[in-house]
């Protein structure tokens, strides 16, 4: 019988044992891998098409994304209409969207409706035509967004910043105007489609409910030719930073705002560096309870949030710090960030402190561990960065492992003002 006066154990995150679960590999028969969790209790299932087809291989401005954007416009046998009718029949969740590195094409929908959709899927990543008048309307909305987009300084913020660091014509720091939008023709989408989305250079992903049979489907519609283009390319693009550090930018004579942004490099994510600055970062503003949240937020009332992240590239990294706070307290918000990095790099985080952030990273990969999509997810980073499942089990021997002094040295090394480029839009 248990003994109810008796307080049970609480465990902290730091105690579990973690296990991912598996992802099988398959090769479909013209040697796409296919990656497999078979791990819901519901009859969903989600597939996930994956191509090195982001802003870093496209040799125009906007073709990447207006590629991704369009490739439900249209094929040979169906027009835009009838494609999102289809999927709306069925109750799909369809994504299809182009980042720095990487374009995906995504299909959520009930286990027994995917060998209705599976040949839709397959037809629009090898018959999309990109009608013109569809690419008309794309670019219309894209020229509005715009324009109402270049009012805000948070984005003018967000376009500086990286272009500082990595140059107007890296990938990851070039940006698009009217110009560029104006430019983009049907031949451009047409060749990116053909070039990119191609079976030598697709991954495929798939998790849920599902049986040999819904694997076969995938086979026949996507493994048993090659399709498109079987072009290779790795091209390589130059850092060219801007030699000057500080900039203050008036985008709106009547803002009241300012967007602050402090950015510098840092190394990928296969550099030793990357894990345990995870967790300092987690201190230092990667979560509600950190310490620019604590100060700049809570103490002194100059923003309602500050954030700190490490990006997620897969060529150049870099460590960008971003919030708004009101014009008239910019300054001294940007000075009260250094203070921080100041305080790191001078004094060690204390035990309760660093348990905290432990325990609350322990705790999000718990959370990312519930379900066949999260747990995909998961291996998708993995296998994208072309790491194993030691990667993951090795982030979670630094996370519970890490001390004071760690965070220190790497506080010494990475939060040096005089390293960070400084933007204020307002």
């Amino acid at each position: 019988m248990i003994n109810r006066k008796t307080t049970p154990h609480i465990f902290s995150p730091v105690e579990f044992e973690y296990t991912l679960p598996a992802c099988v590999t398959q090769t479909l028969d013209n040697g796409i891998p296919l990656y497999l969790v078979n791990d819901c209790i519901e009859p969903v299932i989600q597939i996930d098409l994956v191509f090195p087809a982001g802003l870093w291989y496209e040799s125009k401005k906007s073709i990447a994304q207006a590629t991704a954007a369009l490739i439900k416009s249209g094929t040979t046998s169906m027009t835009s209409f009838q494609i999102n009718e289809t999927f709306e029949q069925y109750g799909a969740s369809v994504k299809a969207g182009a980042g720095n590195d990487w374009s995906s094409f995504s299909v959520s929908c009930m286990t027994r409706h995917i060998d209705k959709l599976l040949p839709l899927m397959a037809e629009l990543i090898t018959d999309t035509i990109f009608p013109q008048s569809e690419i008309d309307i794309y670019i219309q909305n894209a020229k509005q967004r715009l324009a109402v987009q270049l009012k805000k300084s948070d984005f003018i913020a967000n376009r500086h910043i990286d272009q500082y660091l990595f140059g107007p014509k890296h990938p990851y720091g070039k940006y698009s105007d009217v110009a560029d939008y104006d430019a983009i023709t049907q031949d451009d989408l047409k060749s990116y489609l053909k070039n990119q989305y191609s079976s030598n250079k697709c991954k495929i992903f798939m998790a849920g409910q599902f049986t040999d049979k819904e694997v076969a489907m995938v086979n026949q519609y996507f493994g048993k030719e090659k399709w498109n283009e079987q072009t290779t390319s790795n091209p390589e693009y130059p850092i060219v930073s801007v030699t000057e550090k500080k900039y203050r930018v008036s985008n709106d004579p009547n803002g009241v705002q300012g967007a602050i942004r402090l950015l510098r490099p840092f190394p990928e994510k296969q550099h030793p560096d990357f894990t345990p600055m995870i967790v300092l970062n987690t201190v230092f503003g990667g979560y509600f309870g950190s310490r620019l949240m604590s100060n700049i937020r809570e103490d002194k009332g100059y923003t309602y949030g500050i954030h700190s992240y490490l990006y997620n590239n897969l060529h150049h990294g870099a460590y960008l710090i971003t919030t708004e706070a009101g014009k008239d307290v910019s300054e001294a918000t940007i000075e009260e960030i250094y203070k921080e990095m100041e305080l790191l790099k001078n004094e060690k985080v204390s035990d309760e402190e660093l348990t905290l952030v432990k325990n609350y990273l322990l705790g999000t990969i718990l959370g990312d561990l519930d379900g066949a999509f999260q747990i995909m997810q998961r291996w998708k980073n993995l296998i994208l960065n072309d790491f194993t499942e030691e990667r993951f089990y090795s982030n979670i021997g630094i996370y519970k492992s890490i001390t004071a002094d760690d965070l220190q040295t790497l506080a010494r090394k990475y939060l040096n003002k005089e390293d960070f480029y400084e933007l204020v839009v307002i």
